[in-house]
Formats: C-alpha cells, structure tokens, sequence
C-alpha cells in the first residue's frame, strides 16, 4: 500500500471584480478497493454551498456558484489518499477466445462511448498501425502494450507545443506532445483494435523511477481485458498503472474529465496559477507550478468566459 498527500490549490485573480462565478470540480477520487480516501477537503473563495451529483461514467461532480462580487477564486483541494498494488492479468487464455469475447461489447451500452472513433485524416495511417499489430495474433493485453509502448518511443515528450485543441491529426504530423495527447493518441488506436478504452485524469507520484509528469496532473488511458476488467496504460511513461497513479475521473476524452470549469460575469483579462504537491510516505514532496495570464477576449457582452481553455492547456503541460 502507497500513501500520499496531495495539494491542489487553483487560483483565479481578476483585473477587476466580478460576479456570478459558476463553476464545476471534478477534483473528487474515483473510490474502489484500489483506492482508499482517508481524508479530502475542498475550500473555495466565500464558502459556497457545493453541490455534488454523480455523472455518466460515475464520477462525482462538484458544482458551485460566487454570485457576490470578488476580485479572487480560489480551489483548495487537499487529499489524503491510500493505494493499493492490483493483480496483474495472468493472460494465460488463448488470444482468439480473448478476442471473441471482446467483440459483442460494441453493442453493450457500458462500452459504445469507449470504442466510438473520431473522424481524422491520418485515419487511414493509424489504421494500418492497428492492423499490423492484430496480424501478430497476440491477446489484448499484449497487442495494447505494444501500441502504448509504440507510442512512447516514436512521439517526443515535448511541452507548450500543443493545446487542447490540438487534433489527432496535428498530433500525428508533429509525433510531439504531453500527456494528454499520449493518451488521446492511444485511445484512437486501441479503439480501431475493439479494445474499449476510456481516458482518465489523475495524479502521478513520486517514485524512484523520476516517471514524467511526476507531482502533477496526468492523464493516461484504461482498457477493458477479457476475463479480467479495467487496467490502466501510461503511455507517456510506457508502464502499467498501479499504486503510483491517483485517478479522479473518467470519460471519452478530456472534456469529460476536466478538473475546472466554468464561467463569469466581467472583464476577461485575469491570470490563472496552479500548483500541485505531493507528499509521500517517506516524507519526500513534489511541487509543480503553472501560472497562465489571458490576453483581453474579443467580446462586448459582459458575459465572459473564464479561463476554462487555458486551464486546460496547462493541465497538459505537467
């Protein structure tokens, strides 16, 4: 078993004050026998009443409204949380019946939104990867492993060269990204193979291994094996997910698991900072710092977005 301590501290500052900040968490762990919430608290900016629902694909969500004017917001997630190692799948039946079993999953509600493909160019490319990879007539398990592993060694770890707007197609001409265009990349392949696979957002810890984006937020992708249920692949680390990774969310793609969003009532120009710290057992911490600073938005209503997109970019920058 791991433990960890984690700080998530998001802080808006306005040039000017604003009101009817309405926003949504989903900073709240996913809970199973593999992950033990100990203790978490939640304080933001004037106390709101927080409201909390369970979404589609189980997670829970958070939403809250400032109607009172202020000139900060700020997110003070603290979370203390246990981890447990799981059993690796034995992948001792044969690849064909593993296969076969996959297949009728593409009717069963449970599975349709993690194996529908987006449409993209470079389709036909990736396609081909998919195809190779089944003529080897490995299981599941293995053929996902090979493609995470494929991934990792032909695309360069690089930060501020993409958003999240960034397609599968420029992801694809640049073999360049962070984390969640590993996992988005991932995700399209997997899918073209039947393979249900979901996205999730998260944490990943310290270890001794220096693992990218350590003391961050993550993302990495969960697949579906026969006969053994849901295991998650960190592409941008090439490794199995196990105790060292803390999930919060999952969903299609990263738009079902942001951390924060929301909207406003004034001005647009405001900064965004977000820091993340994890504490581990032995007492050793990882901090990771963000700060975002928006330009002015081209708008003459005094309904104005908030920093939701930017937020998102530096979530993938860790």
């Amino acid at each position: 078993m791991s433990k960890f301590k984690i700080r998530h501290i998001t802080r808006y500052r306005y040039e000017e004050t604003v009101r009817d900040s309405a926003n949504q968490l989903m900073l709240y762990p996913i809970r199973d026998p593999f992950q033990d919430i100990l203790e978490h608290t939640i304080t933001i900016t004037g106390n709101p009443m927080v409201h909390i629902h369970t979404d589609y694909f189980g997670n829970h969500v958070g939403t809250f409204t400032n109607a009172h004017p202020h000139r900060e917001l700020v997110i003070d997630s603290q979370l203390t949380v246990a981890t447990k190692l799981r059993q690796m799948p034995e992948d001792n039946s044969p690849p064909d019946s593993q296969w076969a079993a996959l297949q009728p999953l593409q009717h069963h509600m449970e599975f349709v939104d993690f194996l529908r493909q987006e449409d993209f160019k470079a389709l036909p490319e990736i396609r081909s990867i998919a195809e190779t990879e089944l003529a080897r007539k490995q299981s599941p398990f293995q053929s996902a492993q090979n493609v995470s592993e494929y991934i990792y060694k032909t695309f360069e770890y690089r930060t501020g060269i993409t958003t999240v707007e960034t397609t599968l197609d420029e992801i694809w001409k640049i073999k360049s990204g962070v984390c969640q265009d590993f996992a988005h990349m991932l995700l399209a392949i997997l899918r073209l193979m039947n393979i249900p696979a979901r996205y999730v957002s998260g944490y990943i810890c310290p270890n001794k291994s220096g693992m990218r984006g350590e003391g961050a937020t993550h993302a990495w992708v969960e697949i579906h094996l026969p006969f053994y249920g849901w295991l998650g692949l960190d592409p941008t680390n090439n490794c199995l997910v196990n105790d060292t990774h803390v999930r919060l969310a999952v969903g299609k793609n990263f738009s079902d698991c942001s951390p924060v969003k929301g909207t406003y009532r004034g001005t647009s120009n405001h900064s965004l900072d977000v820091t993340v710290t994890v504490v581990n057992e032995d007492g050793s911490t990882t901090t990771a710092d963000t700060s975002v600073t928006p330009g002015p938005m081209a708008t003459t209503t005094n309904e104005q977005q908030n920093s939701f997109r930017k937020y998102q970019e530096m979530q993938m920058q860790q």
